[in-house]
């Protein structure tokens, strides 16, 4: 195929050349109906692009092809047999994913890892998931997605499951042995599903950890807003094999998604594809360069200690990592990540990816250079000197400086009790009779909400799992040092909604 087209993009400007008039949706009529306040801050291209996919970029059976086109052209960009445009994220991508392997009350592994929209397909399908543990970094707290050995005992435990699901990179960067998991799967003729949200941009350079499809994976996700050029909410999902047919993937997706698509992301997301066949290779030598120095000049930085390959690979845990997130331990200062997050976007306007009771992480893309790079640094190095005034001086400093030390420590519970067992379904204990409790009495309960920390966006507790003091705990005085749980019916976890007693 021509990767130089973009048909999308081309039907968009067609539309505008001929001058057409629409008598549908949307109702701003290519921005006329716009309130001027809203032009001004959103712009007019915005609302000149923002019209029907059908009966307006394309006809009204679809019979110009265009959508079809610029997916059969990613698909062979990145070497699939099929792709496919969302514009409701991979939230709804790993959903439609999930709903074409296993149906109510059949088994699907999944590694514990997961995102919370994972979970959601879980609670909206009625999947049972038959848990497998990710490795567990018990000196850094950190987990990393689970091994192909793990995934060999899931099944021995649950022949019966559907098939599997894993996420890699993980949003810490960091990668499965995805080619020994996906033989794990296939020898029993098994698919495996790929949550790579984080991995859209793994295709286009060889210096980068190998991405899904190349490892085997039968579908795989990537949210190219993340780490790619897609706008908000855009995401591809890639099929290949024949475990998982492609009529049936599309109908699941079809049964979720949206039936008013925004042109915008499928515009986006077809020059993206063109950017990156025609200078990927390049644009990602740079980042990766980028990416390389920015390493060596925040390790410099006192208090500060950048993971690399030694911290996060080799036996007992990871098999790769991404070196383009940028993940940096501050443990040493004795603050938590949520407040250096929040002292960095107030006083220097940085905004992290990552935050949690020990780390903070900045992501970097393509599309970093050496000014934002040194925005970062020097953004940090002050954060340094403050911590430093503070550690020598504990007393009579400024709010601006004692900002950093509020919050008690967050307490971090053991492997074995950070992990919950799973008692009820997610569908059965969410939907189920519930009612909302004090946090210090629900120790025993059956959680019926998830409980996710947000960002990386990984539920602590999951409906149906049964709840103990120290995961609630946890969860408490993470929140008093600055953690968000958003999903929580209290999202200050004083109380938490769970499965009423019969």
């Amino acid at each position: 195929m021509d990767q130089s087209k973009a048909p999308v993009l081309d039907a968009l400007a067609e539309y505008h050349e001929k001058g057409q008039t629409p008598f549908t949706p949307p109702g701003h009529k290519q921005g006329k109906g716009a309130d001027p306040r809203v032009l001004a801050v959103l712009g007019d291209a915005v609302f000149r692009a923002d019209v029907l996919a059908v009966s307006g970029l394309d006809d009204r059976t679809s019979s110009r092809g265009v959508l079809e086109e610029a997916q059969a052209l990613m698909a062979e960009a990145v070497g699939a047999d099929h792709a496919f445009f969302s514009t409701c994220g991979s939230s709804l991508s790993v959903k439609s994913a999930m709903l074409s392997v296993a149906g109510p009350h059949e088994k699907l592994l999944v590694g514990r890892d997961a995102h919370k929209s994972v979970v959601s397909g879980l609670i909206l399908s009625g999947i049972e998931p038959a848990w497998v543990d990710p490795q567990w970094d018990a000196e850094r707290h950190l987990a990393h997605p689970p091994t192909a050995e793990a995934f060999e005992a899931a099944f021995a435990d649950h022949p019966d499951a559907r098939g599997a699901l894993v996420t890699t990179p993980t949003p810490y960067g960091t990668c499965s042995d995805l080619a020994a998991i996906a033989e794990v799967c296939h020898r029993r003729g098994r698919p495996l599903i790929v949550d790579e949200a984080w991995g859209a941009h793994l295709p286009f350079h060889p210096g980068l950890p190998t991405w899904a499809m190349d490892a085997g994976a039968d579908v795989c996700v990537t949210s190219v807003h993340k780490m790619g050029s897609g706008l908000e909410q855009s995401s591809v999902f890639h099929l290949q094999g024949e475990l998982v047919r492609p009529e049936v993937l599309r109908s699941r997706e079809d049964l979720l998604g949206t039936t008013s698509p925004n042109v915008l992301m499928y515009a986006a997301l077809d020059g993206w594809r063109r950017q990156m066949v025609e200078h990927g290779e390049a644009l990602y030598d740079h980042a990766l360069a980028l990416a390389r120095k920015t390493r060596e000049r925040v390790s410099g930085i006192d208090g500060v200690h950048v993971n690399d390959r030694d911290d996060f690979c080799g036996p007992g845990r990871a098999a790769d990592m991404d070196p383009l997130q940028i993940i940096i331990d501050i443990s040493a200062w004795e603050i938590t990540g949520y407040r250096a997050a929040d002292w960095l976007r107030a006083h220097h306007r940085i905004n992290l990816h990552i935050a949690d009771h020990r780390r903070i992480s900045a992501q970097l893309t393509h599309a970093d250079d050496a000014g934002t790079a040194e925005a970062l640094v020097a953004a940090l190095t002050e954060l340094s000197e403050r911590q430093t005034e503070l550690s020598n001086h504990r007393t009579d400093l400024s709010d601006r400086r004692t900002e950093l030390r509020s919050g008690r420590p967050v307490e971090i519970p053991p492997p074995s009790r950070l992990r919950l067992d799973q008692v009820m379904l997610p569908r059965d204990a969410f939907f189920g009779r519930t009612e909302q409790v004090p946090w210090e009495k629900a120790d025993g309960r059956i959680a019926a909400e998830m409980l996710t920390p947000y960002p990386p966006g990984i539920p602590a507790a999951v409906p149906g799992e049964r709840l103990n003091g120290d995961v609630l705990r946890y969860l408490r005085t993470g929140v008093e040092a600055g953690m968000v749980v958003p999903d929580a019916v209290d999202t200050a976890v004083t109380s938490v909604r769970v499965v009423r007693d019969t």
